[in-house]
């Protein structure tokens, strides 16, 4: 199969689903390379749009990032209704709950740099928390407002961008087992079929698998960080079990609960880096107590699914987003670890910028795919 396109994108995640539907709606041929698009940690997401609840200590530096990907998902959206498929964008904000006084006392020094970074994050009275979600448990000795955090549905997302990229541009099912590359440029993917997709540009999004593709010019330092997930189906007699997404501290284990239209609850995540993709019993126990400290009425859900994927992680937990040096036509978009779904507008409308020759935002130097190569790592 040889095909010739604008743009090859390896990846069929959320990022590379996003990436390609941009290059589609700004007029380039597009050809998107993955054997199971929405498979990987996409299928897991809880899909949380949350600058102000999800920013982490030492990583301020990506909050200008999280917050326009943030601003950009209802144009986002709105690009793709002609498909029929509702995402689940609600923005009914998030609650965050501390259990005992070291809790209460992180959140409140989380609030104090959320606050310093303009993010509009309040402490409320637990009553008045209790008033919009009244099966919040006794335990909860604090609570938090972040009205501008919203969510998705990443799995209904996925569909969308599947339905538009086959409808409008290519979708080949197929792994992708290296780049081919001609001097300083790109020329497009090879299959391990052996087929070849030629393309102008080549975008590399593909997750931790993209650190084992042929042909790259630098090396990827990507690495596996693991989450269990478990979904939880709410009796009819419980029916809304929760409006806003919770976010809880419990005893120092982050914990979130996220509603959806469906009448299912995703609960997480664990995250751990012990090389096991199995779903760790622990985890599971560890998730259900902690939700049940916050929101009792949790032991009364049924569970239906539980699951653990592997989400990209870099040296400094920031992604690999940019153009290589010394190498034209190629784009990496990786390692974006738990903030994938969050930053999926602001990374595609990045990388098509670059291939359209584009000048990208001052901070992009900061994450240069080839950053821990050229021994200049930034520094939060």
């Amino acid at each position: 199969m040889n095909t010739d396109v604008d743009v090859a994108v390896v990846g069929g995640g959320i990022i590379g689903l996003g990436i390609a539907w941009e290059a589609i709606r700004r007029g380039h041929s597009v050809a998107l390379i993955d054997p199971d698009p929405a498979g990987g940690a996409t299928h897991a997401a809880a899909g949380m749009i949350a600058p102000a609840s999800e920013l982490h200590y030492r990583e301020e530096h990506l909050l200008r990032l999280t917050v326009d990907s943030a601003s950009r998902y209802p144009e986002f959206l709105f690009s793709l209704a002609w498909t029929g498929v509702d995402p689940g964008y609600r923005r009914t904000g998030t609650l965050v709950l501390a259990l005992d006084g070291a809790d209460r006392t992180a959140l409140a020094d989380l609030q104090t740099v959320q606050q310093r970074n303009s993010l509009s994050v309040q402490q409320i009275p637990l009553r008045e928390a209790r008033r919009s979600e009244p099966l919040i448990g006794p335990a909860a000795t604090a609570a938090f407002h972040a009205p501008d955090d919203h969510q998705l549905d990443p799995r209904r997302l996925a569909q969308a961008l599947i339905a538009a990229v086959s409808e409008r541009g290519r979708l080949v099912r197929r792994r992708a087992s290296g780049i081919e590359r001609t001097g300083n440029r790109v020329t497009g993917v090879s299959l391990e079929d052996g087929t070849f997709v030629g393309a102008r540009h080549t975008v590399v999004a593909n997750g931790l698998a993209a650190a084992d593709l042929a042909g790259l010019p630098c090396q990827l330092p990507l690495r596996p960080v693991y989450g269990d997930i478990l979904r939880l189906r709410v009796p009819e007699a419980l029916q809304p079990l929760l409006t806003h997404t919770i976010r809880g501290l419990v005893r120092g284990h982050a914990v979130y609960l996220v509603p959806r239209e469906d009448g299912t609850v995703v609960l997480g995540a664990t995250m751990r880096e012990d090389g096991s993709s199995a779903v760790s019993a622990g985890g599971v126990y560890q998730l259900l107590r902690d939700a049940q400290q916050l929101i009792p009425a949790v032991a009364e859900l049924e569970l239906v699914e539980v699951l653990c994927r592997a989400r990209p992680g870099t040296p400094d937990n920031a992604p690999l987003l940019g153009g290589v040096t010394g190498t034209h036509n190629l784009v990496i978009a990786t390692g974006f670890f738990r903030h994938g779904v969050l930053l999926t507008p602001a990374a595609a409308a990045l990388c098509v910028d670059l291939l359209e020759g584009k000048p990208g935002p001052a901070e992009q130097e900061r994450y240069k795919p080839d950053r821990f190569e050229e021994g200049r790592a930034w520094r939060s």
